[in-house]
């Protein structure tokens, strides 16, 4: 039976037409996208806010209602904005992420802390008295009452951990504090985050963007990452950190989304499909805890642990450096916007 072979110009032509057939195709693609993102930028913007622009299961884009997306949606949005094959994934998203931004001139909220003459002081036992033994106990019970009622005069030596310590720490920089052991790192990061420990004199000034501690929730702005790492020891990574994002709630991710989404309408510019879509779902509840939870795991490589449990000394579970991960993540899922990290070398364990 005789075989039939294209002539070399029969295969430029049938290559040309497949070529016109791919630009066709991928025109009428960018037109439809185009169509959907005109028709989704003519709604109000706390629809905007709830819908994006997809492809659809038959192809083309489509309009959905961001409450709608299912888990599979979801795990292929994140995907296609953050793909497993390329290595610079995070420094890519972060400057499409930081483009969208600056084409409307919106800037993100800094942090600027301030500390001026901050001192910190407590009173203890000094000598034989401090020595933690049970005797010694009963009677520091005994005189701490009678110095509360006023029977007793107080025998506490005044210690003093920080000293006229004044600095500032810019925002969007990284400031890397280094001491001996017992020269008041902790106590200094704890008094800059708001979380003084009781029994502790404050004097000084902490501020942030000019506001001091007492005007404003500390909790909400500022996290303090402990050396210790207490954990859930049933739960899995991915479940610790999906808690940790519910409890602390969406933060002002939705205003600034919102006022990005009205300046973009007002300058006609129509944002990419899927960073959009990927956005909206990173501060929308019910998905919020998903996608940030799924960021999170990714940039602090707990990616292949996220499914073991945490365990501690009783159940076996992930690593000692692993730990230290987890509980930088607790934070990180939040929307504290200035983190103080104590004891940070245990990263690289």
């Amino acid at each position: 039976m005789a075989h039939y072979r294209a002539s070399s110009e029969e295969e430029n032509m049938m290559n040309r037409a497949s070529s016109r057939r791919k630009i066709e195709e991928k025109d009428e693609e960018e037109a439809m996208k185009v169509a959907a993102m005109e028709k989704l930028q003519r709604l109000p913007t706390y629809d905007r806010a709830r819908k994006a622009v997809l492809r659809g299961i038959t192809g083309g884009f489509k309009e959905i209602d961001m409450k709608d997306l299912g888990f599979t949606e979801r795990r292929e949005l994140f995907d296609r904005v953050m793909p497993m094959d390329d290595e610079d994934w995070h420094g890519e998203y972060l400057r499409r992420l930081k483009s969208r931004f600056d084409r409307v001139s919106l800037n993100l909220p800094t942090i600027e802390v301030r500390f001026e003459d901050l001192n910190l002081t407590t009173e203890a036992y000094a000598g034989r008295k401090a020595v933690p033994t049970v005797m010694n106990s009963f009677v520091n019970v005994v005189k701490g009452i009678g110095t509360k009622i006023g029977v007793l005069r107080i025998q506490k030596k005044r210690i003093s951990i920080l000293k006229d310590v004044s600095g500032i720490i810019k925002p969007g920089r990284l400031t890397l504090l280094l001491g001996p052991p017992g020269s008041g790192k902790s106590t200094l990061l704890k008094a800059l985050s708001g979380k003084t420990e009781t029994g502790l004199k404050s004097t000084g000034k902490v501020t942030y963007n000019g506001h001091e501690l007492h005007e404003f929730v500390p909790e909400r702005t500022a996290g303090y990452i402990d050396q210790y790492d207490v954990h859930l020891p049933d739960l899995t990574v991915r479940e610790t950190l999906k808690f940790s994002a519910r409890c602390q709630g969406l933060g002002t991710g939705y205003d600034m989304l919102a006022e990005l989404l009205r300046r973009e309408k007002d300058l006609n510019i129509k944002p990419e499909p899927y960073l959009d879509a990927l956005m909206k779902a990173s501060v929308m509840k019910g998905h919020k805890e998903y996608v940030v939870t799924d960021y999170v795991l990714k940039v602090l490589g707990l990616e292949m642990c996220a499914d073991t449990i945490v365990g501690n000394h009783m159940k076996r579970g992930i690593s000692g450096g692993q730990k230290k991960r987890v509980t930088t993540g607790e934070m990180l899922v939040g929307p504290v916007g200035a983190f103080f990290m104590d004891n940070i070398f245990r990263w690289f364990r």
